[in-house]
């Protein structure tokens, strides 16, 4: 029998660094730093039963979010990681009010923005369920010296790389750079990401929809009618869809990408412009899905095209199958005129 080769995640990134011939190493080491920071907080989530690192860390986050205590491992070693790797000119997370900008001389020089959410999902981590990790990377628009805010507040469709980790029954690190999406999964007993979903496509059509619907009632009256389409039996069109809803975004997201599904979380009476936040989840999810062959919207607008205002800024988000995604967006035209028109004068 013929071994199967095996290519690690290193491998792959330096074979794609031709794409890239203006970074000369930078972005590639950076990936390959994310990486390891993601091993190491792999580690510490497969024993956080056994060691004193599970529950509340007894702070609350810049969010208003109790912060778990594997929410602080993973902020810090991820922030260490890319500190320390020199790739990297500011570092923005979800979990600090302000940005990190890095002062050593090195760092002055580097060429990139890293935005991430360290640990998302991390309600979920005392009940074992999948949590994960995402990022995005930016070319910084600022000249030598610290990275700024500016740097951290550009439009999705200005990554240069996005991607996630997800922390389950195995787990798998999912990014692009702008040429499709490539998938590896970590093997243990090798240490190593290795390539296992090479080109991943998600389906233009799916058979779930993912939403929180406990809040239903305070959801606007597309959405509404959008879940009521998904229960309505229809053999043509494979409905009713599956009801399927994690509450770890990036688990629903995978799942959903793999299968086919739309993930929508919108806005809802306490929380008009929606619950997460555009920088750290909303664009690196869109830019991914979008290589993938899907969409991603807040209902009226792409995701990808929307300038931030604030580094914490909040959005809408719809994004998974392109026609699931397409039939949110019809049904919100149709009943929310008020929001309809906004989006039809611009």
């Amino acid at each position: 029998m013929i071994p199967r080769k095996v290519t690690t995640l290193g491998q792959f990134i330096i074979e794609r660094q031709k794409e890239f011939p203006y970074s000369k190493g930078q972005l590639s080491r950076l990936l390959r730093d994310i990486g390891i920071a993601s091993k190491i907080v792999n580690r510490e989530v497969n024993k956080a039963g056994l060691v004193n690192i599970l529950g509340n860390a007894g702070e609350i986050n810049v969010q208003g979010e109790e912060v778990k205590k594997l929410d602080i491992f993973a902020n810090e070693q991820f922030i260490a990681a890319l500190s320390a790797g020199g790739e990297c000119c500011v570092i923005a997370s979800e979990e600090n009010e302000d940005i990190i900008p890095i002062h050593d001389e090195v760092s002055r020089e580097a060429k990139y923005v890293v935005l991430m959410d360290p640990l998302d999902g991390s309600s979920n981590i005392d009940v074992n369920v999948s949590i994960g990790t995402i990022f995005s990377i930016y070319r910084r628009t600022s000249f030598n010296g610290p990275g700024n805010l500016d740097d951290c507040l550009q439009p999705g469709s200005e990554q240069v790389a996005a991607g996630y980790v997800v922390y389950g029954s195995s787990t798998m690190l999912v990014y692009t750079t702008g040429h499709g999406v490539n998938g590896f999964t970590l093997d243990p007993s090798i240490g190593e990401f290795c390539l296992s979903h090479p080109n991943m496509k998600t389906p233009e059509d799916g058979t779930i929809y993912s939403i929180n619907e406990g809040n239903y009632i305070h959801f606007p009256e597309g959405v509404k009618k959008y879940i009521k389409y998904c229960q309505e039996e229809d053999k043509k069109t494979s409905r009713p869809y599956s009801s399927r809803y994690i509450g770890s975004m990036v688990a629903d997201f995978h799942r959903n990408l793999i299968k086919g599904g739309v993930f929508i979380y919108p806005p809802t009476a306490k929380a008009p412009e929606g619950k997460l936040r555009l920088g750290y989840e909303c664009n690196p999810l869109a830019f991914l899905v979008e290589q993938a062959g899907g969409k991603a919207s807040d209902g009226f607008n792409r995701i990808l095209d929307i300038k931030p205002k604030s580094l914490h800024q909040r959005t809408p988000v719809v994004l998974g199958s392109k026609n699931m995604v397409e039939k949110v967006e019809e049904y919100m035209r149709i009943y929310s005129p008020v929001k309809a028109l906004e989006f039809f004068i611009g």
